[in-house]
């Protein structure tokens, strides 16, 4: 968690924060490129066991996201017990909110917001569903730790990500 607490400090200084800054700023942090460049910038990166990537939204809005935890599903595509799975995911996840909320630019983080499963979640996007999540501004960017999975068939992790407060729709797709 070390790594990812380092790179939110050097991020969260972006103004505005881009695909290219970004990049720049795991390239220097000395993060391993995962070969995924998108516009001629490298999107996937890799650290101490925690995955990074790089989206570029159509507005132009920047949304840099670590996997710090992930639980594959079984060999069947799914999961046995899937309510097991995201209560073990939250408890990740209460593990790494006092992380975040003693690391060096918590004086900068203003909540804005603990939603559970169904309640608002990232307003315009859809595709995330948190199954809990908890949300901080950080200067003109959104921080949102939480417990995510993208669909029933994919794995449930444990999410980092710091956003352009206006990210809507990727430019990519996805």
């Amino acid at each position: 968690m070390a790594a990812v607490i380092a790179m939110l400090e050097e991020l969260g200084g972006l103004a505005p924060l881009t695909a290219e800054g970004a990049a720049a700023r795991f390239a220097a942090r000395g993060w391993t490129p995962g070969g995924r460049p998108r516009g001629g910038v490298e999107t996937s990166w890799d650290a101490d066991g925690t995955g990074a990537w790089i989206r570029t939204f159509g507005s132009g809005a920047v949304e840099v996201s670590f996997a710090v935890w992930i639980r594959d599903v079984d060999e069947s595509g799914y999961f046995d017990d899937l309510e097991a799975v995201y209560e073990e995911g939250e408890r990740v996840l209460a593990g790494l909110l006092p992380e975040i909320e003693r690391s060096s630019f918590a004086c900068r983080l203003a909540e804005a917001g603990r939603a559970a499963e169904g309640e608002d979640e990232r307003e315009g996007e859809g595709e995330d569903e948190f199954v809990v999540r908890k949300r901080w501004t950080l200067g003109g960017h959104v921080l949102t730790a939480g417990v995510v999975q993208h669909d029933t068939d994919l794995p449930v992790m444990v999410v980092v990500t710091l956003e352009t407060a206006t990210a809507a729709v990727p430019a990519d797709g996805g």
